[in-house]
């Protein structure tokens, strides 16, 4: 009845490693705080004063974009031979122009039949 607090972690006093690895630990935490603050700052030099606004970036994105839409030849057709003159005629490989039909008989038709929506 006379023992209130009791160790049951050991002798403390010999061979204790706990003081020593803690500040081990907090040295290197400052040593890598001191390199991310150098990193940081050099970046930081790098910037430019100030940026375009958010306008003009999107104004200079859309253009790029556009510009690699035209530099790049369309799906399914083969570039042209810049080199051939334009009065020879086309390969026969290639078919004529297609020109729009009126369709305005098509839907007088279309609503006679019942079966056609």
């Amino acid at each position: 009845m006379g023992t209130f607090a009791v160790n049951n972690f050991g002798d403390t006093r010999s061979g204790g490693l706990a003081g020593p690895m803690g500040l081990l630990v907090i040295v290197l935490l400052c040593i890598a705080t001191v390199l991310l603050i150098r990193n940081m700052n050099k970046r930081l030099r790098r910037l430019p004063d100030s940026f375009s606004s958010p306008e003009q970036t999107q104004r200079e994105a859309e253009i790029a974009r556009l510009n690699a839409d035209l530099d790049r030849p369309a799906a399914g057709t083969t570039p042209r031979n810049v080199e051939q003159p334009r009065s020879v005629t086309p390969d026969e490989g290639t078919e004529d122009e297609v020109t729009a039909d009126n369709t305005e008989g098509d839907v007088a038709s279309a609503d006679r039949d019942e079966r056609h929506i």
